[in-house]
């Protein structure tokens, strides 16, 4: 038998005529893992693989998203063509009437209602370049303040605290390479096993190393298997999770007073306001035993080196900035951050979920990290886009807000690049309404996706395979993504479409680039002397070095591996530290006799983001092709419910119907449901509107759902 097979494959060689092989790097989380594409033609067809590139953050490492990434650019659904909706119908149309087309509604709808009736949603999974010229093609081309991006509902929290605690927000503080040699880890609200599996090898080797894991989660994941200590919390109960372990470290004086005293302002109020909390009113909140709080506290206390890493579960709730920075006030309480082996990292989601929120895209920024409503900022901006600091817009709302701008008839017009906001916002059945009120959609994207479907014109855009560029990846590390893959149809890049809709409004001046290294230039510049300061950088240092983490500002600067050494980035150099409740600003929701569970939402490994385009591969869409609900036999036998029957699912927002899964690793209060899906099995349906107050992150993570079989049960 192996002799056959042997001969077969032998055949199978001899019949390869030609073999071409493309450098690139995944399109999907934050690792960006490097890889390559495998294009084999032989005598009557081509076979396509995905194999990794060695590389500082990854190793050569793939999960089984990157070794199929190939098969949604090269999918038969690919958009290749202007698409106009002609009496309810996509039909193909040239480039040149696209762009007539465009021009036409928009100077429209701008004379009759004013710039800011056009908005710009953006995205965290295109490059640092397209992200920077989204930003100045809102500013300059279009002249709106309107412009946020789907990153709002993912990093914000985390980016947020952290410039609040630390003065800058850089996703991790430190570079991978240390975390293999830490003594304790804290792990709050992140499934980097699902999430970003060829991370986990690092925690792994930490754990070999003696490393004392910690978990925070109210379920139990891939992740929390390799914890020494899983702390299985209620959903939504960080914050006061983190005030019970700092309340022990502060009885236990596991202190670094010399670094408290020298390095940090307001511990004295944290330390007021935290003794005075009650251990019982905490383990009320959270549900995590006293003891367990204890040990996570005397662990992180008494090792010698330590890190704190979040992700989405401490994040995506109406108090998830203040959430994450009461973690960091456990860091700084011991003083380990800006030490080798000890540091912050905030679990990125999208690919270039640093990146894209450095450089212009969000409502408030400028590129650099730069805020548009400060004075020096703006003028060096203007400086560097050669226009009048007068006609730069001021600030304008997230995400979601901007969409009830929409709701609300301000917002007429929207230009939308590579996101599915219909179905990834919360509230998405209010979503959905206000998108289809929309005078004027344009959509940049691959797909026809859930929101491409609404859309008056879809502009064929290119893939990770198709479009060079920049993408900084978790740790803050900028790196080339080489695309050299030939397109087909007429697709464009992105930053290309933006050079072309600016030509045709007259605004060609400033968006005559003929390359993308060529943008990347300009944005050096704009970035100089900023907080995210990539002026050093170049892409033929990026070809030699294999990234480089910023802040490098010069040609001669190796980059910065790790931050905070012998100062923070406020103004006197020192962190800071405030207070945090147990109770968030913004009421959560409760669970009640009519919605008695609470439902928490997240990912699994075979897909990403709202699926667009991992449900065009069949080899991940066969591993989960349709949601689910993860749910504790004890409460599934309460509300009368089988494994793998039909449930509905039902928030005072709106039902879903999902097919039902048995965990005894999840709380018996809680429900866990995949984001992955649209209409009726799109888990936001569910989800409030209730926004963060700091930075505008919905609360994804904590609803009050009630659950029952989907079909009735007959009664004999």
């Amino acid at each position: 038998m192996t002799e056959m097979l042997l001969k077969y494959f032998r055949e199978q060689q001899k019949q390869v005529e030609t073999e071409r092989i493309y450098n690139t790097q995944c399109p999907y989380c934050s690792m960006q893992c490097k890889m390559q594409l495998v294009e084999q033609t032989h005598v009557k067809r081509k076979t396509y693989k995905t194999i990794g590139r060695d590389n500082p953050t990854s190793q050569g490492r793939l999960c089984i998203k990157g070794m199929n990434a190939h098969q949604h650019p090269l999918h038969k659904d690919r958009i290749q063509y202007p698409l106009l909706k002609v009496n309810g119908e996509f039909v193909k149309i040239s480039w040149r009437e696209a762009l007539d087309y465009i021009k036409e509604h928009v100077t429209e709808i701008q004379e009759k209602n004013g710039a800011d009736a056009l908005g710009v949603y953006g995205s965290a999974s295109i490059t640092n370049e397209e992200a920077y010229l989204l930003g100045k093609f809102a500013r300059v081309a279009l002249k709106t303040k309107y412009i946020d991006y789907n990153g709002r509902l993912c990093m914000s929290a985390a980016a947020s605290a952290a410039s609040k605690t630390f003065g800058m927000d850089r996703g991790f503080t430190n570079s991978l390479q240390e975390i293999p040699f830490t003594e304790c880890i804290m792990l709050a609200g992140t499934n980097i096993a699902e999430c970003q599996p060829t991370i986990m090898p690092y925690f792994e080797k930490a754990k070999e190393n003696g490393a004392f894991i910690i978990a925070i989660d109210p379920r139990e994941t891939g992740t929390t298997k390799i914890a020494d200590l899983h702390l299985k919390l209620k959903p939504g109960s960080d914050a006061a999770l983190a005030n019970g372990i700092l309340k022990v470290i502060i009885e236990e004086n596991y202190l670094d007073e010399r670094f408290l005293q020298e390095r940090v302002n307001g511990f004295e109020e944290v330390m007021q306001y935290v003794v005075s909390l009650e251990f019982s009113v905490i383990e009320e909140i959270t549900g995590v035993p006293l003891e367990k709080m204890y040990q996570a506290a005397r662990m992180f206390g008494q090792r010698e080196t330590g890190m704190i890493f979040t992700a989405r579960g401490v994040e995506q709730q109406t108090d998830g900035s203040a959430a994450v920075q009461n973690f960091l006030n456990i860091l700084l309480s011991v003083g380990k951050i800006g030490k080798p082996r000890c540091g912050y990292g905030a679990i990125t989601g999208q690919g270039n979920g640093q990146g894209a929120r450095e450089h212009g895209q969000k409502a408030d920024q400028l590129p650099g990290y730069r805020s548009i409503e400060n004075h020096e900022h703006r003028m060096y901006i203007a400086d560097v886009w050669n226009i009048e600091e007068k006609d730069l817009p001021r600030k304008g709302v997230s995400a979601y807000e901007m969409i009830e701008k929409i709701h609300d008839g301000e917002i007429k017009g929207l230009f939308l690049v590579c996101s599915n906001p219909t179905v990834s916002n919360p509230n998405a059945n209010f979503v959905k309404k206000a998108f289809k009120k929309l005078e004027f959609l344009v959509v940049a994207d691959m797909f026809e996706s859930e929101t491409a479907k609404l859309a008056n014109l879809i502009l064929p855009a290119s893939s990770y395979l198709e479009d060079e560029g920049t993408m900084t990846n978790v740790e803050g590390r900028v790196t080339l993504r080489e695309a050299s893959f030939p397109r087909h149809g007429e697709i464009k890049h992105d930053w290309e479409i933006l050079c072309e809709i600016a030509k045709v409004l007259g605004k060609e001046e400033y968006f005559s680039f003929s390359s993308a290294e060529e943008i990347f230039n300009e944005l050096r510049i704009a970035s100089k002397g900023g907080i995210a300061d990539y002026s050093g950088i170049t892409y033929e240092r990026l070809r030699a070095e294999k990234g480089i983490l910023w802040p490098c500002r010069s040609l001669t600067d190796k980059g910065t591996e790790r931050l905070f050494e012998t100062r923070f980035a406020h103004s006197d150099g020192k962190a800071m530290m405030v207070p945090v409740s147990n109770q968030a600003i913004v009421p959560k929701a409760k669970i009640t006799k009519k919605y008695p569970l609470y439902l928490t939402t997240g990912r699994v490994v075979s897909h990403y983001l709202t699926g667009v385009q991992t449900r065009k591969s069949a080899s991940l869409s066969a591993r989960n092709f349709e949601s689910f609900m993860e749910i504790h036999p004890s409460t599934a036998k309460k509300y009368e419910i089988s494994n793998q029957e039909l449930v509905q699912i039902e928030s005072s927002y709106g039902r879903i119907v999902v097919r039902s899964k048995f965990s005894e690793g999840i709380r018996p209060d809680t429900v866990f449901v995949p984001f992955h899906w649209a209409d009726s099995q799109n888990v936001n349906n569910l989800v409030s509107e209730k926004l963060d107050p700091a930075c505008k992150m919905p609360g994804f993570k904590v609803s009050a759902v009630n659950i029952s079989p989907s079909v009735k049960r007959s009664s004999y």
